[in-house]
C-alpha cells in the first residue's frame, strides 16, 4: 500500500498519514503510556542512511553519518504546522536534554508539507518560538525522507552507536516505550549507568495531548486537491475569485464559505473582507493552519461558537473578546473548549482581506 513519495502522490500519504497519527497511533499512546517498562531485544532495522541531501542544517554545522557513529542518534522526521508533531515535541526536547550528556543526538529532519514551509526563516522563526535548540536539518527536496524510506510526519528512528537503526516509532503516543529504547541504546557498550527514570512533560498550548475520548473530527484540507465535506451552496470554482454562500446549518465535519474566495489546489485565499468559514466539528481544541497572502501584512479575524463569540471556548491565538490576527504562516489554535464536548458550529470571519488558509486540525 505505502510506496516512495513524490510530490503528485504527496497529499494522499499526508492524508493517510496523520489520520492514522490522530487516531490509530493516538489512541495507542492513550491505552499503552503505562505498558510494561521492559524493553524487549532491538532488532537491527537497517543502517543510518545518507543525510547529505538536506539543502542546509539549522542549530548546527552539517552532520555526516561517519561524525555521528559512537552516539546514540534519534532522528525525528516533522514539519512545523503538523499538530500531531507539535504534540510529540515536548517528549523529543525533554529527551535530547536529558541524554546529551549521555551520548544522544537528537536530530530534527524537516521536510515541509506546504509550500511556505519550505522558507527557512519560516523554519528558523518556528524553531525559536518551539524552543529548539538541536540540530535541524532542513530536507525541502525530500531527499533525506526518500533515503529513509519514511512516509511519516511525526516519525522516530534510534540509531546505535554502530551506525544502526533498532527500532521506529510512527506517529504520536508509545512516549514510554521510545525513552526505554533509549536507555537501552545508550547502555550499551557503555561503561556508565543510565538512569531508568522518565522525563517529567507537562505539555501546555499547542503540545497538550488531544483529548482522544472526544475527537470526532478528522484533519481536512481546504485547497481543492485534498478537501472533503465543502458545503458551500452553488457551483465551485477552481483558481478563480468566486462568491459563496454557506447553507445555514452544516452536518458534522462539513465545511463551508461565505464571500469572495479563490479556491486554489493547497489552499483558499480570500479576496474581499467580510469573508468566512464555517466548520460543524467535535473535538476540544480546532486549529487552523494560515497566513497572510502577502508577506509582511497582517488580517484581522473574529471567532464564533454556535453563533456568539468564542469567549469561554477560546484558543491560544484567540483573546477575551473572541477576535485575533493573522500574522505569519503557521498553525493557530482558535478554539479549545471546555467539557462538555459535543458538535459545535465554528465560524471565523476575516475583517481584512488577503489571508490563506490551508488545513483543519483537531484535538
Amino acid at each position: 500500500m505505502f510506496e516512495e513519495i513524490n510530490p503528485n502522490r504527496r497529499y494522499f500519504l499526508t492524508t493517510m498519514i496523520k489520520t492514522i497519527a490522530a487516531t490509530q497511533l493516538g489512541r495507542l499512546e492513550h491505552t499503552k503510556q503505562h505498558a510494561t517498562s521492559a524493553t524487549a531485544e532491538l532488532p537491527i532495522e537497517g543502517e543510518l542512511p545518507f543525510l547529505g541531501g538536506a539543502i542546509a542544517w539549522l542549530n548546527s554545522q552539517p552532520l555526516t553519518v561517519d561524525e555521528l557513529r559512537g552516539k546514540v542518534v534519534l532522528i525525528n522526521f516533522c514539519t512545523y504546522t503538523c499538530i500531531n508533531w507539535l504534540r510529540q515535541l515536548p517528549y523529543v526536547r525533554a529527551w535530547a536534554e536529558k541524554y546529551q550528556d549521555q551520548g544522544l543526538t537528537a536530530i530534527g529532519v524537516h521536510t515541509p508539507e506546504f509550500e511556505f514551509e519550505k522558507n527557512i526563516d519560516n523554519v528558523r522563526r518556528a524553531l525559536m518560538d518551539m524552543r529548539i535548540d538541536y540540530p535541524i536539518a532542513v530536507d525541502n527536496d525530500y531527499a533525506v525522507w526518500r533515503a529513509f524510506g519514511n512516509h511519516y510526519w511525526p516519525a522516530l528512528y534510534f540509531v546505535d552507536r554502530q551506525g544502526r537503526i533498532r527500532h521506529h516509532q510512527f506517529g504520536e503516543g508509545n512516549y514510554e516505550r521510545s525513552e526505554r529504547v533509549i536507555q537501552q541504546l545508550l547502555s550499551e557498550s557503555s561503561t556508565g549507568g543510565v538512569g531508568q527514570e522518565m522525563v517529567e512533560v507537562e505539555a501546555r498550548g499547542f503540545e497538550a495531548a488531544a483529548d482522544w475520548d472526544s475527537l470526532k473530527s478528522p484533519e481536512n484540507y481546504l485547497g481543492y486537491e485534498r478537501t472533503d465535506n465543502f458545503a458551500s451552496s452553488g457551483s465551485t470554482v477552481l483558481n478563480k475569485p468566486h462568491l459563496y454562500t454557506a447553507p445555514v446549518q452544516l452536518r458534522l465535519n462539513q465545511w463551508a464559505l461565505s464571500g469572495d474566495w479563490t479556491i486554489g489546489r493547497q489552499s483558499i485565499v480570500l479576496n474581499q473582507s467580510g469573508g468566512r468559514i464555517a466548520y460543524r466539528f467535535h473535538a476540544r481544541d480546532l486549529h487552523l493552519v494560515m497566513g497572510p497572502s502577502e508577506r509582511g501584512t497582517s488580517v484581522g479575524f473574529r471567532v464564533l461558537i454556535d453563533g456568539q463569540p468564542a469567549v469561554a471556548a477560546r484558543g491560544l491565538d484567540v483573546n477575551e473578546r473572541g477576535e485575533g490576527t493573522v500574522t505569519e504562516q503557521r498553525l493557530y489554535q482558535l478554539i479549545r473548549q471546555p467539557q462538555p464536548i459535543g458538535d459545535r458550529q465554528f465560524e471565523i470571519e476575516f475583517l481584512d482581506a488577503g489571508v490563506e488558509a490551508f488545513a483543519f486540525t483537531f484535538g
